[in-house]
Order: structure tokens, then C-alpha cells, then sequence
């Protein structure tokens, strides 16, 4: 049994291509990578534009978001990040999203279906909450 960590991409990135796991560059994001490095057996992003990333592919600055993207658009997003999670994946597995409400919200249930442990810590805090979460587990 293994534990994957999939953290949200961030609004903040660096202004050229980087290992996406040094791309996003909000306090937010370096605390959830720190927390994911700790804590996983193996943690990707969840990246608005190419579903998801491996942290050590290297990827160019983009400018886009599932908050504001439609929900068809969102659910065709999240099938392709199932796709790409299946092979990875076993029955019993643990899978903490440390992700908001939109980048969560069509994967927690099919995950559930295919026998994972969803484990999400850092729902319903705000971004505060979450940094002071994430600052203490750190620790």
C-alpha cells in the first residue's frame, strides 16, 4: 500500500521554464511540496494546464486555472488526470489532495470507486488556516 500525494498547481510561477516541482513559487505551493516530499511514497502536481505533472518535468510558465474554467471543461480535465492515475494506483492505496474545491472535486469520488483512501486535511480551511496547518506539519 503505498500514499500519493497530489498537490494544486499555484497562480505564481517563475518566469521561465523550470522542473514543475520549482515552477510554482506561492508560499502556499512550497508548503504542500515540502509536506508531500515529507510525507509520500510519490506526489505529483495538479496542474491546470497539462492535468497531471510529474515534479521533475520541466515545464514553461502558463497562465491558467481551473477556478475560473468552465465545469465541462473541468470534468474533462479531472477524466484525463484519472487516466493518468490509474496505472499508478492500487486497491487500499492512500491519497492525500492538497488541493482546493475545483481541483479536487471530480476526482475524489471515481478514486474512492477504484479503491483508494482519499484523505483531504486541508478542506474547508482558508488559505491562512492552510499555511498554519501546513507550517506545523513541517515541523
Amino acid at each position: 500500500m503505498q500514499h500519493i500525494y497530489l498537490v494544486a498547481c499555484a497562480g505564481t510561477k517563475q518566469d521561465t521554464p523550470a522542473p514543475a516541482k520549482d515552477l510554482y513559487i506561492s508560499s502556499l505551493f512550497s508548503k504542500s511540496r515540502e509536506y508531500a516530499q515529507n510525507n509520500a511514497d510519490s506526489w505529483f502536481i495538479l496542474s491546470a494546464k497539462h492535468g497531471l505533472l510529474h515534479p521533475d518535468t520541466v515545464t514553461a510558465p502558463y497562465n491558467l486555472t481551473l477556478n475560473t474554467m468552465p465545469r465541462a471543461e473541468r470534468r474533462i480535465w479531472a477524466k484525463q488526470v484519472l487516466h493518468n492515475l490509474k496505472p499508478l494506483l492500487e486497491e487500499g492505496d492512500n491519497v492525500t489532495l492538497l488541493a482546493g474545491k475545483r481541483y479536487r472535486e471530480d476526482l475524489v469520488t471515481p478514486l474512492e470507486a477504484q479503491g483508494c483512501v482519499i484523505h483531504l486535511p486541508l478542506d474547508g480551511l482558508s488559505i491562512g488556516k492552510q499555511l498554519q496547518w501546513l507550517n506545523q506539519a513541517n515541523t
